[in-house]
């Protein structure tokens, strides 16, 4: 009977594959022929590379759907079966649908369905596919009338939890074909301001919020245009979640932590926490302002010298033009110019009245000889008719064309240009900022309103690297500057005329020859150098992500955030920033809170932010951690008063959480030795977390008693052995855990819920290396006399049944 089912199932993918090879087929002659289109203007030109983009990217999208490409059926009370895959194929033969997309409605009840709520569902079966082979079908009958059906909670348990207890490789896997109905809901919530999806350690938040992104990119196509941008915590989790979406066939989203939305700066440097929270801050977006505010105008009357002359230009009169300046509400950089222009018209009617004086002096000081020249020349003029003498201008103001002339003098003088400069600079982001933290009085300037511990966190040398909590400020700094547009067009019009000249040269040397092999019948006379130069300009072949991870003013269609929970005030104001029509999917555990200062509810982190305009799901299943780990990780909560944040665990490992004892000076010997020797199984990945004043000290043991262990800022999660810091921990699983010096965790600013991170990494065991006297919290944990436990066979039947998930359903 089960041949026969695999037999069956095994003819239906062999139609799914070689109808997924036509598709394939089809896409690559869509580019081949977009490709060869002509293209003589610069909509022709667009309209083919957009047709071959497409092209590309259908292809992209069938090749992600290669492995997996069928893991589900439903079998609905009216007799139809429907197949369920990773993207929708008919075929060609009769036009009936071999696979719906996991993400089409009618799949829905799939993920949804249960005893008790059938969706008119009689069987869900779980497909399970090794490359093209069909290898396992696993039924679930559905219904009242279902035989022995109970309502448990959990959607295809035999492929849910092969998937949880399967080896770690160092990527996150997607969790299509085992979403269980919370995530579901998540996934296909409305898109309507911020969802907030918050779930405990193994709920598989990361996971629902990828899914999600795939979903509204399949919903609403017009997302694919604008992209959707995914934000994590560290450069250790994005390259963790790096192959989800586009194994969900989604190219159209950029992955970057905080620290890398900023083009052109690398945010390359640690910060202290306590520095990072003084920056994160709301007020400093004041600050911010404060410091553009002090590079315009000056306090006081201000000397510029030209060709001899000193002309003042008075506190009032820099007052004022500043306030015309600031009237135009254009950003710093754009406003400048009209200051400049009322600057300069004041230097030039001063310096055209100082020369009309210096004139009336002169011929005062002639007067006796100009007198003696009149009468010569009176008496020469005598016998002449009378015409009429036009009066001299010694007395007039000095006229328009005299002022633009003075002001062109004025403007290509170096020491107006370097006043102009000092009086209102043109400045980049990261100027204005590495010198206000160089500079203690413009700190203290711009920062009045903070404490003097504050401004000195804030102080630093000119020349030091940039970090992540710089990168909103400079966010912030580029919104009030903005660009030298007057530069930057004059940069375009420069390469168009080069462009154009170019083209110039190429039709004289052409003459009437045709213009190019591949259409003879257009000559060379039809075309002027406008146009040529217009039909070879350089197409932007990049993506929507690429373009969008090259331009810091993108808007995006969507926002994911990851670890939503550790955001500064100022990170949110750089990401709306992002998303104007404030469509993003959050999702974090705010018991998993890591940030200092950081808030203690959604309400508190994004009300200002949000305004009414969020709404939160909460996932409760927690099929990562095994109970045994989690009962020990609750007690750890408990010492926040979050415990009631902590999701239930329906699975057991069958091995409780151990710890060993021993003298500080033997952590990192001991921490090696477990590396070397300790548990591991197949293929998995294990993991050493430790507190970040021994860490490099563990890491330096562990590389030399495993060659090929990884650690650093951005370590190899595929290697065997990593060893982490618990920020780079957050979000990630392994298949077994070593947590060395709780107490050093404990003592950080956010302790309990540190130690809570790290105690939930793990799929299977936990071993924790502890200094005398162990932490009170943990003086329960079975305690290892000598030696390092071995993992026992595990156990995978669940405690109890229900839904959710983190990075498989475990996400």
């Amino acid at each position: 009977m089960l041949e026969d089912e695999l037999a069956a199932e095994q003819a239906h993918v062999d139609r799914a594959y070689a109808q997924l090879d036509a598709e394939r087929a089809r896409a690559d002659e869509r580019a081949r022929r977009s490709s060869a289109l002509p293209a003589r203007s610069g909509p022709e030109l667009l309209d083919r590379d957009a047709a071959l983009a497409a092209a590309r990217a259908r292809r992209a999208a069938l090749d992600a759907a290669e492995e997996g490409l069928c893991f589900g059926r439903i079998d609905t009370v009216d007799g139809r079966r429907h197949h369920i895959g990773r993207v929708g194929l008919r075929d060609d033969r009769d036009g009936e649908p071999l696979l719906l997309d996991w993400r089409a409605p009618a799949a829905r009840p799939f993920y949804v369905a249960t005893p008790a709520a059938p969706e008119g569902v009689v069987r869900r079966r779980s497909i399970g596919t090794r490359r093209r082979r069909v290898i396992s079908v696993n039924d679930e009958l559905l219904g009242p009338g279902a035989a022995g059906a109970r309502d448990e909670g959990l959607v295809g348990e035999a492929a849910l939890m092969a998937a949880v207890t399967a080896g770690r490789s160092g990527r996150m896997r997607d969790i299509v074909a085992t979403m269980q109905r919370e995530q579901d809901e998540a996934v296909r919530s409305a898109d309507a301001g911020a969802l907030v999806v918050q779930g405990g350690p193994g709920t598989g938040k990361t996971a629902v919020a990828l899914h999600r992104a795939a979903y509204l990119l399949y919903t609403r196509p017009e997302l694919a245009r604008r992209g959707v941008l995914v934000v994590g915590p560290s450069a250790a989790f994005l390259s963790y979640v790096s192959d989800v979406l586009p194994g969900l066939g989604e190219a159209n989203a950029v992955l970057a932590t905080v620290g890398d939305l900023f083009p052109g700066v690398t945010a390359s440097s640690d910060e202290r926490p306590d520095v990072a929270e003084v920056k994160g801050r709301p007020a400093m977006a004041d600050v911010v302002a404060a410091a553009v505010r002090d590079r315009e105008g000056a306090p006081s009357s201000v000397t510029v010298e030209h060709e001899g002359d000193e002309l003042c230009l008075s506190a009032g009169f820099l007052a004022a033009a500043v306030a015309a300046a600031r009237a135009t509400r254009l950003p710093h950089n754009e406003a400048r110019a009209c200051f400049v222009r009322r600057v300069v018209a004041e230097l030039a009617e001063q310096g055209a009245q100082l020369r009309r004086r210096r004139l009336d002096a002169l011929e005062e000081g002639l007067e006796a000889e100009l007198a003696w020249l009149d009468r010569l020349v009176a008496e020469d003029l005598a016998g002449l008719p009378v015409v009429a003498v036009e009066e001299g201008l010694t007395d007039e103001p000095p006229g328009p064309d005299e002022l633009a002339r003075l002001g062109r003098e004025l403007l290509a003088s170096p020491r107006v240009r370097a006043a102009l400069d000092r009086l209102w600079p043109v400045l980049t982001p990261q100027q204005l900022l590495a010198s206000l933290f160089a500079d203690r009085d413009r700190l203290d300037t711009a920062a009045a309103a903070l404490p003097a511990a504050d401004r000195a966190l804030l102080a630093r040398p000119a020349g030091s690297r940039w970090t992540a909590a710089d990168v909103p400020l400079l966010d912030e700094a580029a919104e009030l500057l903005g660009e030298d547009r007057a530069a930057a067009r004059a940069r375009a019009g420069r390469e168009h005329a080069r462009q154009v000249e170019y083209a110039r040269e190429v039709l004289q040397i052409a003459g009437s020859g045709p213009l190019d092999e591949d259409d003879p019948a257009v000559p060379i006379g039809t075309v002027d150098a406008e146009q040529l130069a217009e039909r070879h300009a350089e197409a932007d072949l990049r993506t929507p992500a690429e373009r969008a991870a090259a331009d810091r003013t993108w808007a995006y269609g969507h926002v994911v955030v990851d670890e939503a929970q550790e955001l500064s005030p100022m990170a949110w104001r750089l990401l709306l920033r992002r998303c104007p029509t404030r469509s993003f999917t959050l999702v974090g555990d705010m018991a998993q809170a890591h940030a200092p200062g950081a808030a203690g509810t959604w309400q508190e982190a994004l009300t200002s932010h949000f305004g009414s305009r969020w709404r939160e799901r909460r996932l409760s299943v927690n099929y990562r951690t095994p109970r045994e780990t989690m009962d020990v990780a609750v007690r750890v909560l408990a010492l926040t008063g979050a415990e009631g944040l902590a999701p239930r665990s329906i699975r057991s490992s069958g091995t409780p959480p151990w710890r060993r004892e021993l003298p500080a000076a033997d952590l990192a010997r001991a921490a090696a030795e477990w590396a070397a020797n300790g548990p591991r199984r197949g293929e998995g990945r294990r993991a050493v977390v430790g507190a970040d004043g021994r860490l490099a000290q563990v890491a330096a043991a562990v590389a030399r008693a495993v060659p090929g262990a990884s650690s650093g800022p951005v370590p190899d999660l595929r290697a065997e052995v990593v060893v982490l810091s618990v920020a780079q921990a957050k979000g990630l699983e392994f298949d077994d855990v070593l947590i060395v010096d709780p107490a050093a965790i404990l003592e950080g600013p956010r302790g309990a819920n540190d130690l809570y991170v790290a105690l939930t990494r793990t799929t299977g065991t936990v071993g924790i290396l502890h200094a005398p006297p162990v932490p009170p919290v943990l003086a329960q944990v079975r305690r290892e006399a000598r030696g390092l436990v071995r993992r026992p066979a595990r156990c995978t039947a669940p405690r109890r049944r229900g839904a959710g998930s983190a990075e498989g359903p475990a996400g």
